[in-house]
């Protein structure tokens, strides 16, 4: 009796695909469907019915047709087969065998039927049969869109009707990195209107991945906190380091409130007034100090009108004798010992 044994082929669950949520503004979730499986049907094809008489001539040459095609199907679905010599267009042979044998079968009174028409070649499946995407294939017929690798015990993708293996899918549809320019098969971040690598979104200056501090943006680059303010943020005029917060403007820089006293004293400015010298801040007392309008009588700064006199400055009020502490009138005194005396005590003392 003359049978056909038909097999059928399940391709792998495929992996699942995997996203992240980003730090940055928004999440990303991969846009591509998912991985879609193969499923696979067993068709059962009635046996063939014997003829009345005996066995003839035919039948055996039948017998010997049908196992000469099943050794032809495995050498195509495993590649098994020739290595050298002249190619063979084993499926144009295949095609013919099937076409004897129906008609073999036919003259023979055994009724055929077929799996369906392959969805690639568009002829009948009379062996091996897979059912994917809604249609149904030789297992040979069943391959990428862009490598043609077959698919048959792969997992694959399907992207607007067609298949792709997981390699190729990822090639031509994923995101891209911003840093490696690599396709990103499982985690995503975005940040920057881009996409990248959890692994590869660093800082442009330090290489440190992002923590809980988030990043920086300058001219389309992210930097950690650090290096930011170091390199981007305005500087004290005071102890030069970053100004991050509260800050005053002034001298044509910003300061730390704490950083902005006396260049001398270090004491703040509590009246809101300050005297610039050189560029640095100073109180009125160490401001005049610092120009010689102290008053050499009482110590304080010379404002108003005063009195030059022994390479000092006076106010007049205190431009007075060393002796009898009178006012030192018009400007005349007698110099003795690097004090000054009216004339009377001048000669009273030591005339």
């Amino acid at each position: 009796m003359l049978c056909w044994q038909n097999w059928s082929r399940a391709l792998a669950r495929p992996p699942r695909t995997a996203c992240c949520r980003c730090q940055a503004p928004t999440s990303w979730k991969p846009q591509h469907p998912s991985l879609s499986a193969v499923l696979s049907s067993s068709v059962l094809v009635p046996p063939p019915r014997l003829s009345s008489p005996p066995p003839t001539a035919t039948a055996w040459q039948l017998e010997e047709l049908l196992a000469d095609l099943g050794h032809m199907q495995n050498k195509v679905s495993f590649g098994s087969g020739a290595r050298t010599g002249v190619p063979v267009d084993t499926s144009s042979s295949l095609d013919n065998m099937l076409g004897s044998l129906a008609q073999d079968l036919q003259e023979l009174g055994i009724s055929t039927a077929t799996a369906g028409v392959c969805a690639a070649c568009h002829k009948p499946i009379a062996g091996k049969v897979l059912t994917a995407l809604g249609k149904t294939w030789h297992s040979e017929h069943f391959t990428c869109t862009r490598c043609g690798q077959e698919l048959g015990g792969c997992p694959f993708f399907e992207r607007g009707g067609q298949a792709y293996c997981q390699e190729d899918y990822y090639q031509a549809f994923t995101p891209r990195c911003a840093y490696c320019a690599g396709p990103i098969c499982e985690k995503v971040l975005t940040a920057l209107d881009q996409t990248w690598h959890p692994e590869h979104f660093f800082c442009a200056h330090c290489g440190k991945v992002f923590g809980d501090d988030g990043f920086h943006e300058r001219g389309g680059k992210p930097y950690c906190r650090q290096d930011f303010l170091a390199m981007f943020a305005p500087k004290c005029q005071g102890c030069e380091r970053p100004v991050t917060d509260n800050y005053l403007s002034a001298l044509q820089g910003v300061w730390h409130p704490e950083c902005f006293v006396c260049a001398e004293c270090l004491s703040g400015f509590a009246s809101g007034s300050f005297f610039e010298l050189e560029g640095r801040p100073y109180c009125e007392l160490h401001f005049h100090q610092r120009q010689g309008n102290i008053c050499h009588g009482c110590g304080h700064p010379v404002t108003g009108r005063c009195i030059t006199a022994m390479g000092r400055k006076y106010h007049p009020e205190h431009f007075i004798c060393a002796y009898c502490l009178g006012q030192l009138q018009k400007g005349t005194f007698r110099e003795r010992g690097d004090k000054m005396y009216c004339q009377a005590c001048h000669d009273k003392l030591f005339l």
